[in-house]
Formats: structure tokens, sequence, C-alpha cells
């Protein structure tokens, strides 16, 4: 799992223009955020989400808890979690419930968690949109979200990284 702060500070990418014409890209700079948490399972590109607008320890144990819930994590099922070390992710005071597992990565190695590669995917959509309000914005979001479930070929073709551990078959 990992965060991605989303704004409505426009993400802007390069575009084609004629020869001769520059190109037009609407911006209108405001700092109110929102914070889009994905859950990602590599083998086979199954995603939670979750969007909201505050990232703090407390918003995290409420985030886990949905988590867990949404995927049926308990006595009978364990997941075990890989994520960075952000500050509200410490275990120190943190509810984790029950059948979740936490596994800290390296410090300074984002290249070693699939989540990270899920950001292009929910940015595409937004890239070089101008949004009038946070609530425009987190309704985009929210519909890509949705859409990203659906495409899971495309997000284990990302995610699954040839290193990462395969399911054995029982004999």
């Amino acid at each position: 799992m990992d965060e991605h702060r989303i704004g409505l500070k426009p993400i802007t990418r390069g575009v084609w223009a004629p020869i001769g014409e520059r190109p037009l890209a609407l911006g209108h700079h405001r700092f109110e955020w929102l914070y889009v948490t994905g859950f990602v399972e590599p083998a086979t590109g199954k995603t939670v989400w979750n969007v909201a607008n505050a990232v703090c320890k407390e918003m995290f144990e409420f985030i886990l808890a949905d988590f867990a819930k949404s995927v049926g994590a308990g006595p009978g099922k364990r997941i075990v979690l890989q994520l960075d070390n952000a500050g509200w992710h410490g275990p120190e005071n943190l509810a984790v419930p029950d059948g979740i597992r936490l596994v800290f990565q390296p410090a300074h190695s984002p290249e070693l968690q699939p989540a990270e590669h899920l950001w292009p995917f929910v940015d595409e959509p937004l890239a070089n949109r101008c949004f009038a309000t946070i609530e425009a914005l987190d309704s985009a979001v929210c519909d890509r979200c949705v859409a990203l479930t659906q495409q899971s070929d495309m997000i284990r073709n990302s995610t699954f990284f040839h290193w990462w551990p395969r399911q054995r078959a029982m004999k």
C-alpha cells in the first residue's frame, strides 16, 4: 500500500500542438489536497482504494480497518501488507486490525513498492485539467479509482515485479 497526494494545483503534462502555436493550459494554483491510498495485490492486480482529505496516524487506522473489512482479513485470512516508513505508519500506538501484518520496506527505496506504480494510472485522467473545487477533484479521482478496479491485468503488468514472491503450487 501507498499514499498519493493530489490537489487543486494542476498536474501538467506535455501536449502536441501545431508548429508555431502554443498550447493553452488552464490552471489556478490552490493548495487543497486529497490523499489517495492504494492497496494492490501484485500477483492478481486487484486493488482497493481509499480517498481522504487528511493524512495522520488516526486516519491511517481508519483506512487500515476499512481495508481489512473490504478484503475479509481476520483469523481465517491473513494479509501481509508492505508499506513505507511514513511517520503515520509507525507501529507505536497504531491499532492494526486482526489478520493484518505490517512489513516495512527499507528506507529510501520506493522502487521496491509495487503500489508506487499505481499513481501514473490515477493521475492520467487528471493531467492538464483544472478543477474548480476539491469536490470536483474528489469526484474525478473516485471515478478513476472505480475504473481501475476493473483493470486488474494492466495493474498486474505494472506491479508484479519479476522478483516478487510467487505462490507455490500445493501438492
